[in-house]
């Protein structure tokens, strides 16, 4: 009992002493910036993460009504936060980049990302090397020789974790079949043992990157540093095998045609071949858009197809004349993609309402002012997809599923930004697209799907992930 009462004393005193710092610290520097955007730090340490992390989409939406429908202050991930908001935030945001703006990532991020070394650093020159260098690679033009690879791991995919069963979970399954997808094609990886191998300790990092960043054992924070080091090891290998082979002429042996390969031949913006640390650092980066985001973006686009029967058959006709133009066996190609006009209408309207990437953060590089309030050096900036997505102002009865709204010239400029915007524009949205668009051709063209659990929960774990992982019951064509 006693060392309870001590315990209990000392955790007290630590948690008013940190409450004073919070306080006093916060004092001061509202003394030197008097016009600071309204808002609430939350609590000390912890912010208002827990708002933040329960339903970002009423987050954003009550401190709009609440403090600015332009521009607010928070604290997340343990820093000082300015929330930019609607359309006139995103553009600002966006047409500031490297003027007023510069790239941050959290420390949630970095530490189990990237190669240990100054982490900020190194995001600034993985984002340099982003524009240089990947912008190029994933290019359509680029990206064109790997549809009939898609289509035909699609194709797999379904035929041995799909077609046996009566009854299957889309999210997981989706989760599955990203991650594989993106070894084969990044790493040329196939057996699903090394696959295993890397998904595991991969699992913590997505669990952990949105955590307050507290470094104690137990906490996601600790979890995901520790599974970052291991899969980021492995890629080391990977990457010094390679290097190897091609060294000893081994790779005439074995021709591949992945990432890696383009990435060891590839110049950063010095001319200089890059290092082992710089490509693990774009593969881990490219890993987590592909199993955290696009696997999510299919989980939900299944989900609105298996709830709507009228867009299902709208999709499965675009899609079956697609099929019937093809030979037996024949895999789709990058013709049969610009075809599926509807579909990807049908894919946006899904990432409007359930979009995978909350937005994106910058650092402040000086003093600058924003709908009349002041943004201070040093703060950081936090642009979202709910200011514009779910508002009424851009999308008239935003709640309603309704593909049209991308037909002709779309949304109005910066409403619609599942993948950001300006020079930072993520350079996966094509690659993200053809892995959408095959995969839902593939799905549809070989089954109707009823939803399981009618009004299953969306919870958000960084991302919204349906409850029960989104169970269905499938039935094949002609049976």
């Amino acid at each position: 009992m006693d060392l309870f009462i001590l315990f209990s004393l000392a955790f007290a005193f630590l948690y008013i002493s940190l409450h004073l710092i919070f306080v006093i610290l916060k004092g001061n520097y509202s003394n030197k910036h008097t016009n600071l955007p309204p808002g609430s730090s939350g609590w000390p340490i912890l912010g208002e993460n827990m708002d933040m992390a329960s339903s970002p989409e009423k987050f954003i939406h009550e401190r709009m009504k609440k403090h600015s429908s332009q521009v607010f202050k928070t604290s997340l991930l343990g820093e000082k936060i300015v929330v930019f908001c609607g359309s006139s935030g995103n553009k600002f945001l966006f047409s500031n980049e490297n003027k007023l703006l510069g790239t941050w990532w959290p420390q949630s991020f970095t530490k189990p990302l990237m190669c240990p070394t100054q982490s900020q650093n190194t995001v600034k020159r993985f984002a340099i090397i982003n524009r240089v260098i990947l912008h190029e690679i994933l290019k359509p033009e680029n990206l064109k020789q790997f549809i009939p690879f898609m289509d035909s791991m699609a194709r797999d995919h379904l035929s041995q974790e799909w077609l046996p069963f009566k009854e299957v979970k889309i999210y997981p399954l989706a989760k599955k079949y990203t991650f594989t997808l993106a070894c084969r094609l990044f790493l040329s990886i196939e057996d699903f043992r090394h696959v295993k191998k890397l998904l595991d300790p991969f699992v913590l990092v997505t669990s952990g990157m949105y955590s307050v960043p507290i470094n104690f054992p137990g906490t996601p924070y600790n979890r995901a540093i520790k599974g970052g080091k291991m899969v980021r090891e492995e890629f080391l290998r990977v990457i010094r095998e390679r290097k190897k082979e091609t060294m000893e002429k081994k790779n005439n042996e074995k021709n591949y045609n992945d990432l890696l390969s383009r990435l060891m031949s590839s110049s950063d913006e010095n001319g200089q071949l890059m290092n082992d640390a710089d490509i693990c650092n774009i593969i881990m980066g490219l890993l987590i858009a592909s199993y955290h985001t696009t696997s999510g973006a299919i989980t939900f686009v299944l989900k609105y197809l298996a709830e709507l029967p009228k867009i299902f058959n709208e999709v499965y006709k675009e899609q079956m004349e697609i099929a019937k133009s093809k030979a037996g066996g024949e895999l789709l190609n990058w013709d049969d993609i610009q075809k599926m006009k509807y579909s990807w209408n049908v894919a946006c309207e899904a990432l409007r309402l359930m979009p995978p990437g909350q937005g994106g953060f910058r650092e402040a590089i000086t003093d600058f002012t924003f709908g009349g309030f002041t943004i201070p050096k040093g703060w950081k900036t936090f642009w979202n997809v709910y200011s514009t997505h779910t508002n009424p102002k851009y999308f008239p009865e935003p709640e309603k599923f309704d593909p049209c709204r991308f037909e002709g010239s779309g949304p109005a400029p910066y409403t619609f930004v599942p993948f950001g915007g300006g020079p930072k524009m993520c350079p996966g949205k094509e690659y993200a697209r053809l892995e959408i668009l095959v995969f839902m051709h593939n799905v549809v063209t070989k089954f109707k799907l009823e939803k399981l659990v009618p009004n299953e929960e969306i919870i958000y774990q960084a991302s919204p992930v349906p409850a029960n992982g989104l169970p269905v019951r499938i039935q094949p064509y002609g049976n």
